[in-house]
């Protein structure tokens, strides 16, 4: 196998036409480049230099491979100097996908705060509702996926907790469930409800993560929901419940993104919260960029 330090000697010695001239080029004593150049003839099978008295002739191998060890050299020194610039944050890429709630929230300031301390790292951000973005991770379409996950309210799901196992889970915060319910119901002045005391009113339901959840958990408490309509938009709920069309529950994280209009938020018991987290793999952890990004989700949920 031929080597890059090999190689630097070939380059030397083709230039300055002697074993000497090369060792002073190249900071070593004249035996250690011999050596090299010995085990270097040994690699390629071939005689590289023709030896005649003080002076040094490349064979037509010898020129062969100096032609190509200009190109081999300058594409290894390019490489180390990309990977320093990114080891060292001042380039590198984080793909980041989030859940919509989370990207109008928790995304802005940890993004903002990124880019002020690593402008040269690229960022970008879609977004995805959990299941699917962890199928984007797992199959190298982004560095970054937030995700949350509800409690296995039935206790049916022994697979619940093993969903992100293969992965590094990086804990942001705790989302509390809050009911909404239109300005002029008949609950929208209560300090807390009950979630049984929905149990005749149409539902609006939110992702499909979502709504087996919101069905899980009225069942639990003995009814099943009259889901009327659903959307993935938080805006739409509110706006679905604003006028009058149903009641629902919404994470309270998307309370900060979303003015209710024509509607009541209400704390339901029993409370039920659903585990926001940041998730990558085990070897894109130890990026910098990629562990910086984590530190500032972290930070942010925590603000």
């Amino acid at each position: 196998m031929i080597e890059a330090r090999h190689l630097r000697v070939l380059r030397a010695v083709a230039l300055t036409g002697s074993f000497s001239a090369a060792a002073r080029e190249l900071g070593c004593t004249q035996p250690a480049v011999s050596q090299q150049m010995k085990a270097l003839e040994q690699s390629t099978g071939t005689p590289l230099l023709v030896r005649t008295g003080r002076e040094m002739r490349l064979t037509q191998a010898g020129t062969a491979l100096v032609r190509h060890a200009s190109g081999i050299l300058a594409g290894l020194t390019a490489a180390e100097e990309e990977i320093a610039a990114i080891a060292g944050l001042r380039a590198g890429r984080v793909r980041l996908v989030s859940f919509p709630s989370g990207s109008s929230t928790l995304v802005p300031g940890a993004l903002a705060q990124m880019r002020a301390a690593h402008p040269g790292t690229e960022i970008s951000l879609v977004e995805a509702e959990p299941g699917r973005s962890v199928e984007m991770l797992r199959d190298g379409e982004c560095e970054i996926a937030l995700a949350f996950r509800y409690p296995d309210v039935r206790g049916s799901d022994p697979a619940a907790g093993a969903e992100w196992e293969d992965l590094v889970v990086r804990p942001l915060l705790t989302d509390r469930l809050i009911g909404v319910v239109p300005e002029g119901h008949r609950l929208a002045g209560a300090e807390r409800i009950g979630i049984t005391d929905l149990a005749e009113e149409p539902w609006i339901a939110g992702c499909p993560r979502c709504r087996r959840h919101l069905v899980e958990v009225c069942e639990s408490a003995g009814f099943t929901p009259r889901i009327d309509f659903a959307t993935d938009d938080y805006p739409a709920v509110f706006g679905l419940v604003g006028a009058g069309l149903g009641v629902a529950v919404m994470p309270e994280l998307a309370l900060e993104s979303v003015r209710p209009k024509g509607a009541r938020v209400v704390p339901v018991e029993p409370a039920v919260h659903r585990e926001i987290v940041a998730l990558t793999l085990p070897d894109l952890a130890r990026v910098p960029a990629v562990d910086a990004m984590l530190d500032k989700l972290a930070g942010t949920a925590g603000r």
